[in-house]
Formats: structure tokens, C-alpha cells, sequence
């Protein structure tokens, strides 16, 4: 059970940390350099980990079993980070940026997971979409 809680928990407490460290980005900072030491910064944090985890005659072998997707990933990561910025800057609250992106994060994985990975969609999934687009409705119109 807890190996299915504890990844969870620490996406929220993660992500509350992100929005609250976003959303106080100066705004008179350039994105691409306060960017650029937040992933100097991560991967300074990543190198310790992967050097204390795994032994030096593996590293190696570790690294050839990388591919395409830690790029495409790295790619994708510094396009959620920059739209954040800018829709903070744009006036968007930190209490409904979040929501408002995840919701439609989450009608748009319920057709990748159906189109990409052969996962079915239900009904209570569709329900679920109606309610989400109604949702989006609610938080957008105040």
C-alpha cells in the first residue's frame, strides 16, 4: 500500500513547492536564466543521487540504457516550466492555474491513454470529462 501512497504524496508535496516557487519568480527575471539555474540546480541534485545509487563501474552501463525518451522529456519539462512562468505573469492565481491546466491534462490523457496504449474509455470516464468541462466552465467564469 505504501509504495502506492508515498509517490503520490510527494507529487503533491512537490508540485505545491513548484507553483509556490513559480508563481514568486520575479517578474522582471528572465525566464530562460532563472531556467537555466533551476536545471543546473537539478541536475547538480541528480548527478549526487545517480553517483551515491549506483556504483562508478555501473554508471556507464546505466547511461547506455537511455534513449530518446530523457530528451523528448527534458524538452517537454522546459515547456511546462516556461508556460507556467508566463501564465503566472499573465495574471493567472496560483489556486487556479494549476486546476485549470491539470484538468485539461487529464481529458487529453484519457484519449492518449484509449489511442497510444489501446486503454478503454468508459462511461464514467466520459462522465468525468463533462464534469471536468464543466468544472473549467465554473473556475473561468469568476
Amino acid at each position: 500500500m505504501w509504495e502506492m501512497v508515498w509517490p503520490i504524496l510527494l507529487v503533491i508535496l512537490s508540485n505545491t513547492i513548484y507553483n509556490i516557487c513559480t508563481k514568486s519568480t520575479p517578474g522582471n527575471v528572465n525566464a530562460f536564466g532563472t531556467l537555466m539555474i533551476t536545471y543546473i540546480t537539478a541536475a547538480i541534485l541528480t548527478a549526487i543521487i545517480f553517483v551515491f545509487l549506483v556504483k562508478p563501474e555501473n554508471v556507464m552501463v546505466e547511461l547506455s540504457h537511455v534513449n530518446w525518451t530523457s530528451v523528448v522529456l527534458g524538452i517537454a519539462i522546459v515547456g511546462l516550466e516556461l508556460a507556467y512562468i508566463f501564465a503566472f505573469r499573465a495574471g493567472w492565481k496560483v489556486s487556479s492555474a494549476s486546476i485549470v491546466a491539470n484538468i485539461g491534462l487529464a481529458i487529453v490523457l484519457v484519449f492518449v491513454g484509449a489511442i497510444l496504449y489501446g486503454e478503454n474509455i468508459t462511461l464514467k470516464q466520459l462522465g468525468g470529462i463533462f464534469i471536468c468541462a464543466v468544472g473549467l466552465f465554473l473556475i473561468n467564469m469568476g
